[in-house]
């Protein structure tokens, strides 16, 4: 039982019962959780070997700590046995009791007096109920009188088609009966209540008949306008549903010939008459509001129930006649029809004030869907014109494309070719490729015609076309050979680069900025544009990275050319002799070639490629490779010796002051800086440590521990490689190393020469291991340089430069770290075996 934990549960009702707030623990050992650390808590008792000397204080005091916890615990028992003690608790029972009985004898008394009142108030609430009965019986008989005189008076008014005075009379009438509806179990109420619906049914009969002579100006019944125009506010006075009987009425009269002339089987039917119908209805219209119209009330908008009707009739109509087109229906047709519906449909809205399908919301019935403007007919065969303006885009673009998605065979970078070769000495220079811009006017006339058309489901898939179009000029226009030419046609000097192929990569990345700025902009537009269900839908963020994904292709050719034209230079690094030179006599004649053949390159592309952001990516990859390259070079031709470190010094020097001016002035930022620097320091205290004279041992082991700063036995036979050392030699110095090293417990056991390689490949650098430029939603790590020594920590940015300030940087390491008694064994085991198995020797 001793070795089982307690439930969570009951851990924290000890530690509520204590006080204890695990969150706020000042002694470790007041935690009753598993996070109890013994270790933990004796590196806080003994942080150091002095420590060691207080362990006879530190066990007095955990002694007297225990006691007083002996003494808390002796106590809690003691108050727990008096809590508990069964006298006391009876005593408890009994109080309670007595409460309970105490409250059950003051309901009681309460339900007592309520009963006295009740009796005391009984006449007096019956006199209350009989006079608020007696008032209510004569102000009803009162109302039904008025009732009664009123309804008389109305069935006069109606007979005499008094509209106006009638509108009035019933509007009380309906008023004064509303307050009758619960007494209709009455029989005299019941019979008043009848009579009413009668009169409103010979009213509705008789308006009726009244409407339809004036509608139809029957000569035998002639009805004048003003009659029509009283009997209008009668007719709100019956209600929404005989208002909307009316006006149904009259629709379905005036638009009984437009159904007539305008069958779908004749020929004022067809298609091509649409116009027609169009003309039709506003010379309706127009006499509607010169005549007929003037009689209703403006807030009935029979305007506005003609025109939804039409449009229901006529989008039917359309439906139908396009349906039977099927095939036969041209773009032409299509658009010119579309083209004439949408100009209807918003000269209407333009006369109102009002949107289209507003107009038609507002006279729906409530009871059905918002009815569709005769636009939406053409909706389902929009497809027509999407599949012509990808028929459009396929010619446009025919003559540039190349590779699996082209009908038309064309040569290797021919779109780029035909179009570099247009520019001349007097003309500037090409920015964007002319296809592009062609491509993205198209775009914006197609989304324009489109949207005065449709903004449903046709533009959303026009933007799918233009998607599609987007991603072949990505992958088929842009498209980058990252194959090496054979250079065997180039002349010397022209350099070693290819002029017309990185005037082209140039060329491209421009216009596949372009192109990913353009589909952002796209974007923005048809989500203008666009119906509110689609919105979401809408986004060019895979076509945006196809461009970005164009453009990172691109810089690799670019820095595959640099580094082509600038391994010559290398070469004859990797293959100079640096034990047969005896002096230093200024920087060796490949620093100038390497120079000579980076500058050849930048200055061609800095006036060529728009965008800054992608200049200083190639800069930050550039300095990467020659950096990478020339440590390369510099492993390669092993031994170093102290003379050829020292010449490698100065060369690394000239190299480090072109790549400082390698930006130029506007280009250069303060991460190209620092990364540089980072890099071309632990360059130098490499070569520092190869110049140190290995006798003194002590001396050159010192060194090498205030410049590189570890203590791996791996990392000091690099060095020992490099620099050529015997044999013989090297074994006594790892041997002083191993002594050394093993006293100095604030070395690191790594650092930037751990992942110095010392059997470089002989291929290239750049080619497909750099990341999508800074354009592209990638960070970037500027300058690159963290390939050479990955991960490793090294020096500081600036680097040692003298013996005193590498000496305090090391003391200052020695006292920022904290040492640890217990986690130090480990490796006094390890260095014990290692002098074990490195003795015999």
């Amino acid at each position: 039982m001793a070795s089982d934990e307690l439930p969570h549960e009951v851990i924290l009702s000890i530690q509520r019962v204590l006080d204890i707030q695990p969150t706020e623990e000042i002694d470790r050992l007041d935690g009753l959780s598993q996070k109890f650390n013994a270790i933990a808590i004796l590196n806080d008792f003994f942080p150091d070997e002095a420590s060691l000397a207080h362990l006879e204080a530190v066990s007095a005091h955990l002694a007297e700590t225990h006691q007083e916890l002996q003494s808390e615990v002796n106590s809690l028992q003691s108050e727990l046995r008096v809590s508990q003690d069964p006298e006391r608790m009876s005593v408890i029972q009994e109080m309670i009791s007595d409460l309970l009985g105490q409250m059950s004898r003051i309901r009681e008394k309460a339900t007592e007096s309520e009963a006295v009142v009740r009796n005391i108030t009984k006449d007096i609430q019956v006199l209350d109920l009989a006079k608020k009965n007696l008032i209510t019986s004569m102000t009803m008989m009162k109302r039904l009188q008025m009732l009664v005189n009123a309804l008389t008076q109305l069935e006069d008014l109606i007979k005499e088609k008094k509209y106006s005075e009638v509108a009035q009379t019933l509007a009380a009438v309906k008023q004064i009966s509303s307050s009758f509806k619960s007494y209709t179990a009455v029989p005299r109420i019941n019979r008043v209540w009848k009579h009413i619906q009668d009169v409103q049914a010979r009213l509705k009969t008789q308006l009726d008949a009244d409407f339809d002579a004036f509608y139809l100006q029957d000569s035998n019944n002639k009805i004048k306008a003003p009659l029509i125009a009283d009997a209008c506010l009668v007719v709100d006075v019956l209600g929404p549903d005989v208002k909307a009987h009316v006006i149904e009425r009259f629709v379905a009269l005036e638009l009984k010939e437009y159904r007539r002339i305008f069958r779908t089987n004749d020929e004022a039917g067809q298609l091509d008459n649409i116009s027609r119908r169009f003309a039709w209805f506003r010379r309706l219209l127009q006499t509607h509001e010169l005549e007929q119209g003037r009689v209703f009330p403006a807030e009935w908008r029979v305007s506005w129930h003609l025109l939804a009707k039409f449009t229901e009739i006529s989008r039917d109509d359309v439906t139908t006649l396009l349906t039977k087109a099927g095939s036969n229906l041209t773009v032409k047709s299509l658009l010119d029809n579309l083209a004439m519906t949408t100009e209807f449909e918003q000269a209407m809205s333009k006369k109102w004030a009002t949107p289209f399908k507003e107009m038609l919301k507002a006279t729906d019935n409530p009871h059905s869907e918002p009815g569709k403007p005769i636009s939406a007919a053409f909706e389902p065969h929009m497809g027509i014109f999407v599949d012509a303006q990808d028929k459009v885009l396929v010619d446009m673009l025919a003559p540039h494309r190349r590779g699996k998605g082209s009908n038309i065979k064309v040569p290797a970078r021919a779109s780029m070719e035909t179009t570099s070769g247009t520019e001349d000495n007097t003309s500037s220079p090409m920015v964007v490729l002319p296809s592009s811009t062609d491509l993205f006017y198209f775009y914006a006339q197609s989304l324009e015609q489109c949207a005065k058309l449709s903004t449903g489901q046709a533009l959303f898939d026009l933007c799918t076309v233009h998607k599609k179009w987007l991603r072949i000029y990505a992958e088929e226009v842009l498209a980058v050979d990252v194959k090496r030419p054979v250079a065997t046609s180039r002349k010397s000097t022209e350099g070693r680069f290819d002029l017309e192929l990185i005037k082209q990569i140039c060329l491209s990345i421009n216009t596949a900025d372009y192109c990913q700025t353009t589909a952002l902009e796209l974007e923005e537009k048809v989500k203008e544009k666009i119906n509110p269900e689609f919105k979401e839908k809408i986004t060019f963020q895979v076509e945006c990275d196809l461009f970005v994904s164009s453009i990172s292709t691109a810089i690799n050719v670019i820095l595959r050319e640099f580094e082509a034209n600038c391994d010559p230079s290398f070469t004859t690094l990797s293959r100079m002799s640096w034990s047969s030179i005896n002096q230093v006599s200024g920087p060796s004649p490949y620093t100038g070639e390497l120079v000579k053949s980076a500058e050849q390159v930048v200055e061609y592309i800095k006036p060529r490629i728009e965008q800054k952001k992608y200049l200083r990516n190639i800069f930050d990859k550039a300095s990467s490779i020659i950096l990478v390259k020339f440590t390369n070079s510099l492993v390669r031709s092993r031994p170093l010796k102290e003379i050829g470190a020292e010449q490698l010094l100065i060369d690394l020097q000239t190299i480090k002051a072109f790549l400082v001016k390698m930006p130029g002035d506007t280009l250069a930022s303060t991460s190209y800086t620092r990364s540089l620097n980072k890099t071309t320091t632990r360059l130098e205290a490499l070569l520092k440590v190869i110049v140190t004279p290995v006798d003194p041992p002590e001396g050159f082991i010192l060194n090498y521990t205030l410049l590189i700063g570890d203590a791996s036995f791996s990392n000091f036979q690099k060095i020992l490689d490099l620099k050529g050392t015997a044999k013989a030699t090297q074994n006594n110095l790892l041997d002083s190393f191993l002594t050394i090293t093993s006293t100095k417990t604030d070395l690191e056991s790594t650092s930037f020469l751990s992942s110095l390689d010392m059997d470089p490949p002989m291929t290239g650098h750049a080619g497909g291991s750099l990341v999508s430029p800074g354009a592209s939603r990638v960070s970037l790590p500027l300058g690159g340089s963290e390939g050479i020594f990955a991960s490793m920590t090294g020096p500081g940015q600036s680097g040692p430069t003298t013996g005193s300030s590498t000496a305090d940087n090391a003391a200052g390491r020695a006292e920022n770290h904290r040492r640890e008694v217990f986690s130090d064994f480990r490796r006094f085991v390890s260095f014990g075996l290692r002098k074990d198995s490195t003795a015999p020797s």
